[in-house]
């Protein structure tokens, strides 16, 4: 059964990156790529500070979000391949600023995700 909630997650998450990626940015840096990763890690953030705040919630109900809707949505793969292109095509600089990007917004989309959550219960 809780294979069924990782996949139903799985399924909304990945739906909700690919509408993040028809989004209408043409650019050589992948900034969908980063925005689908800092909301992703809001995300987590703020349902691990729900779950962290109230014992009521299901283990299957974190099963669907965090690791079915948060893992269909964020994108390390692409984050990864992506950052690998910017070097491999001597965009050093522009390479080197995603990583950074990615590192210290999605960090803080977390922190910011869990004190949203503090603001709900």
């Amino acid at each position: 059964m809780r294979f069924l909630f990782v996949a139903l997650g799985g399924a909304i998450g990945a739906a909700g990156r690919y509408a993040v990626s028809l989004l209408p940015f043409k650019t050589s840096f992948p900034i969908l790529t980063l925005i689908t990763n800092i909301i992703g890690a809001a995300l987590i953030g703020f349902i691990s500070g729900i779950v962290s705040n109230n014992n009521e919630v299901s283990p299957n109900t974190v099963l669907f979000w965090k690791t079915g809707v948060c893992g269909g949505f964020t994108t390390f793969s692409a984050f990864s391949l992506e950052a690998f292109a910017l070097f491999e095509d001597k965009a050093y600089l522009s390479g080197g600023i995603y990583i950074f990007l990615s590192v210290v917004c999605c960090l803080a989309g977390i922190f910011c995700g869990k004190k949203l959550s503090l603001l709900i219960r």
